[in-house]
């Protein structure tokens, strides 16, 4: 009987509200774990689970089979990847290196190139599924970048996420994602119009929602964010500021391509409203208050 294969160590930066219950997914699953964030604090419950801490995200990378990242923001993706230090100059040679942030396609061809120069190979995934999906380990995992390095990874996605799909080389993963983005900046908006157009008519908002989910015009958004709108709690699964970051990625890619999306720029305007007005920390869902009544 051979014995049983060790697990690859998995360096995990950017431990958030998302990233923090994906790396205990992979400490669950008995993944050696290494951690890295800008605020130890974040990575605390991590740390007294088990995983090791390091100084820095290239620090991180250098003591890892396989390193993950999901930050903020494209300079975010940049920074620990491409400068002095950073996780494509310290990552071991043959290691795989997931960049799972919603960011541009170009910087994940970027990466790609780079990582290839030192012989590491990198994926863009970028996930749809907000905390909830985090969480529940139910993630929409969107893969761009090497079919060797997707199949080694494979069984590690396959832990944090349902629905694991590898679209084709690097990028195309984070142009999956704007598809996402767009789809469900149009499907937000749409309920939450629907549930203002419920209450100025007198009816019972929660008796509206409870029909209509369940019939065609049914969706994950609806069925998930409406309640909390009608709650009133608008606490951030996914932020406000993130979503117009992909928003405007969204638009600047569709403009590349000589495409005009008229229901994404108005999404990604009224985000910028709602952000003007204070609400860039809140949850998706507090579009709402720009409708509220």
């Amino acid at each position: 009987m051979s014995p049983a294969r060790s697990l690859p160590t998995v360096a995990f930066i950017g431990t958030g509200v998302m990233g923090h219950s994906m790396a205990g997914h992979l400490l669950e699953a008995g993944y050696p774990l290494v951690v890295f964030n800008r605020t130890r604090e974040r990575a605390a419950g991590l740390i007294a689970r088990g995983a090791r801490w390091a100084s820095t995200a290239g620090e991180a990378a250098s003591l890892a089979d396989i390193t993950i990242t999901i930050v903020g923001y494209p300079t975010d993706v940049e920074a620990v990847y491409l400068e002095s230090g950073g996780i494509i100059e310290r990552a071991r040679e043959g290691s795989v290196v997931i960049d799972m942030t919603t960011s541009t396609p170009t910087l994940a061809a970027r990466i790609a190139t780079a990582a290839a120069s030192r012989g590491v190979l990198a994926l863009d995934a970028p996930v749809s599924g907000g905390d909830v999906g985090a969480r529940e380990a139910r993630l929409t995992i969107m893969v761009g970048g090497d079919d060797a390095a997707y199949d080694r990874v494979l069984p590690l996605f396959q832990v944090l996420g349902k629905t694991v799909t590898h679209m084709g080389g690097p990028g195309l993963g984070q142009h999956t994602k704007m598809a996402n983005q767009i789809a469900i900046a149009g499907t937000m908006l749409s309920v939450v119009e629907a549930l203002a157009y419920a209450k100025a008519t007198g009816l019972d908002a929660e008796r509206v929602l409870g029909a209509i989910s369940a019939g065609s015009a049914g969706s994950w958004s609806m069925s998930n964010y409406g309640p909390r709108i009608l709650a009133g709690d608008m606490a951030a699964g996914f932020y406000v500021k993130h979503f117009i970051k992909d928003l405007r990625i969204a638009v600047a890619e569709a403009e590349a391509v000589g495409l005009e999306l008229p229901g994404l720029d108005l999404a990604r305007r009224l985000y910028e409203r709602l952000a003007d007005e204070g609400g860039q920390d809140l949850g998706t869902q507090a579009l709402w208050q720009l409708y509220r009544m």
